[in-house]
């Protein structure tokens, strides 16, 4: 799994890094095959704003949340983030688990 964290108007401290790779550790728990995660902070007068896109094989995913404090962007931005990630597995899952028996 390639982690790519950038700043925008913010330096990402090495603190700040280890939080989000903390986070996505629990990502990661869900699904096997995680290809590649961008993670974008930023800061707009007083508005923190975190998004990340997730490559997943069969689906990309796009988060994006905005807070006043940037641990609680993020801290929300990876509750949406593992929701999405368990609704996908789902879907697979089901998906894979169809299959209709032949009536004769």
């Amino acid at each position: 799994m390639n982690i790519k964290v950038t700043g925008l108007h913010l330096e990402i401290t090495p603190s700040l890094r280890d939080y989000i790779e903390n986070k996505l550790e629990r990502i990661s728990r869900h699904v096997d095959d995680l290809i590649d995660v961008s993670v974008t902070l930023s800061v707009d007068k007083l508005i923190q704003k975190a998004e990340v896109n997730v490559h997943l094989s069969g689906k990309d995913i796009h988060v994006e949340t905005t807070e006043s404090d940037m641990y609680a962007a993020i801290d929300l931005l990876m509750d949406k983030l593992d929701r999405q990630v368990l609704k996908f597995k789902e879907k697979q899952s089901e998906h894979r688990g169809a299959h209709p028996e032949a009536s004769l």
